[in-house]
């Protein structure tokens, strides 16, 4: 049997985690002026999804397939932040998105909004906390949740 308040807390903890990820980010974008890269903002789409998962995980807290589902979302976390961190360091190229080299505009006036705006490319590393960069940390907190995941789902089929 689901201990239901013990897998609540266990919501409410990713759910608090995803919520200050998220805010955190926005901070340092809005606030502190770093621009973020296009898989920065790719990689905030996990956290919104495990959002609005633990909202249902708390309301239907004996199914484990919110637990699944927490599963597969940090784990498409934990893909997107490696590869994210794959580019930084050089060992994955950059794709078009992040360049803005495959942009094919021939109206001149979304030529020159293009040229006024600035396209972070996802290998330079703007921002880091204790010499770690937000792909990094994100690559860490993805890999640490998506193994609490593993744990409480084996704790869950054991009883």
């Amino acid at each position: 049997m689901i201990d239901i308040f013990e897998i609540k807390k266990f919501y409410i903890i990713i759910f608090v985690t995803s919520l200050l990820s998220l805010l955190i980010a926005l901070y340092i974008e809005f606030f502190l002026g770093y621009p973020p890269c296009k898989l920065c903002i790719y990689q905030r789409i996990p956290y919104l999804i495990s959002i609005f998962i633990t909202f249902l995980g708390i309301s239907y807290s004996k199914k484990l397939i919110w637990l699944y589902a927490l599963l597969i979302t940090f784990f498409s976390s934990f893909l997107l932040s490696g590869y994210h961190f794959g580019i930084e360091k050089e060992i994955f190229s950059e794709f078009s998105g992040c360049t803005g080299n495959s942009l094919n505009i021939t109206d001149k006036n979304e030529l020159l909004k293009l040229l006024s705006s600035e396209i972070n490319s996802c290998k330079n590393v703007d921002f880091k906390i204790f010499g770690l960069s937000l792909a990094s940390i994100n690559l860490l907190l993805s890999f640490l949740i998506f193994v609490l995941i593993l744990k409480v789902l084996k704790n869950e089929k054991n009883k």
